[in-house]
């Protein structure tokens, strides 16, 4: 039987290599720290958590929840040794990480088909592999990937703009149209008088904004620059920008808007809406107070904030099956951050299931895709089904879920059971192709 090579060993990649072992593959795990530390680790051990030691909200009808409460199904090593290293966080689900990162590596480096080697891997090996080495993957690593994919379908930084929950947009302050009638009605727009273009845009230059860590650069390219950095170039620059209302008339007043803020549908589902040319570096209570002041989004809520930072992720939906599989090989698997999803349990759930299905494939067995009722066949169907030209990372949101067939306007009610739903489906899942025998 061949082994399986795990390149990283972040979240990842420990639990894409326990999950294999677990059913019985020889796996090799390379990890390059500590002999070459990345600009954001300070240890050696595997799975270091760098930016927080929070994995999110805990609540079994929130979309992290229920993400967690699959992977709690699926018998995730990382879920695991997060809910035994717990420290009181309120609703959240918090580690005490070095506890918790050491519980990891004791498990990993003490499983008898795990062999865990200290080692930079520069190469692809042509074998099957997993490769999972998160947002800062080495640059031999990266030139080799590009080698596969092209030096314009690897990223190294994310530019995010916010994700509005469809039910929550204001639709009597709003009108949908795309510029000079072009394409329909594909755009929801939210139009501003000139008094409320100046109160957004001085609220805008005086929000709180998050710092940078060391490791990110702090350089913006030009396509995907924060909405509140092109404030800092002029008070019209947003308006000659992402908020320019040239080619949009107003319903309701039969003239062009002062200014417009666009919205353009993330998913095919009609239940959520991304805000056009937003990215940003805001505190997220920030973006909520002042994106708050645009027509139509008084109550927004917000499935995804937006961001700007250091990463390292493939364009997905070009390169990889449901399964996680290179389309082009089908012995290479991506997995964690890379595939581009966004968060620890994101990360951990890829992995999970690039383990699973690296682990069938050696043992010659069919590979089946997940529910996209879960949350984690919901954030593979995201990354493999999104449009190429505009893919940017994604974390789990009800937003990308399908919707009931049964809506509710209770939310509530609604997160109860679209939370019913998918634990429904992943316990299916898991029964009929996940068992570990």
């Amino acid at each position: 039987m061949k082994r399986l090579v795990i390149i990283g060993g972040g979240l990842a990649g420990s639990e894409a290599a326990y999950q294999a072992a677990e059913r019985g593959i020889e796996v090799v795990l390379y990890e390059m720290r500590p002999d070459k530390q990345t600009p954001a680790h300070t240890t050696g051990d595997l799975a270091e958590l760098v930016c927080s030691n929070s994995l999110g909200s805990n609540d079994s009808i929130s979309a992290p929840g229920i993400l967690k409460e699959e992977l709690r199904q699926l018998g995730s090593l990382i879920i695991r040794a997060a809910d035994e290293t717990k420290v009181p966080a309120g609703s959240a689900l918090a580690v005490d990480r070095e506890l918790f990162a050491k519980d990891i590596t004791e498990k990993i480096a003490g499983h008898p088909c795990i062999k865990l080697i200290r080692e930079e891997i520069r190469n692809i090996p042509n074998e099957p592999v997993i490769i999972a080495t998160g947002p800062l993957t080495s640059d031999a690593l990266s030139s080799d990937i590009i080698n596969l994919t092209g030096k314009n379908n690897l990223f190294f930084y994310d530019a995010i703009s916010p994700i509005i929950d469809a039910d929550s947009i204001n639709w009597d302050r709003v009108f949908k149209a795309s510029r000079y009638c072009k394409g329909g009605d594909d755009y929801v727009n939210c139009p501003m008088t000139n008094e409320e273009y100046n109160q957004f845009y001085n609220a805008l230059m005086n929000a709180e904004k998050a710092s940078s860590h060391d490791f990110e650069d702090a350089r913006y390219f030009e396509g995907c620059m924060p909405i509140e950095v092109i404030a800092e170039r002029g008070k019209d620059s947003p308006r000659y920008g992402p908020m320019k209302p040239v080619g949009l008339i107003e319903p309701k007043t039969k003239k062009e808007p002062y200014a417009v803020v666009q919205l353009r549908l993330e998913n095919r589902f009609g239940t959520a809406y991304n805000i056009v040319g937003f990215q940003t570096k805001l505190k997220y209570g920030e973006q909520a107070r002042v994106f708050r002041m645009i027509p139509g989004l008084e109550n927004a809520e917000f499935l995804r904030y937006g961001s700007l930072h250091r990463n390292t992720f493939i364009n997905a939906p070009l390169f990889l099956k449901d399964t996680l599989q290179f389309k082009k090989r089908d012995e290479l698997f991506f997995a964690g951050q890379i595939t581009g999803v966004e968060g620890y349990m994101e990360s951990t759930a890829m992995g999970l299931i690039a383990g699973i299905n690296a682990a069938k494939l050696i043992k010659g067995e069919a590979l089946n895709p997940l529910p996209t009722e879960s949350a984690i066949g919901s954030l593979i169907n995201y990354i493999t089904t999104c449009e190429p030209d505009r893919f940017q990372p994604m974390n789990i949101n009800l937003g990308i879920m399908p919707p009931l067939e049964k809506r509710t306007r209770n939310k509530d009610e609604k997160k109860r059971l679209v939370a019913e739903r998918a634990i429904k489906a992943i316990s299916m899942w898991k029964g009929e192709y996940a068992e570990v025998h």
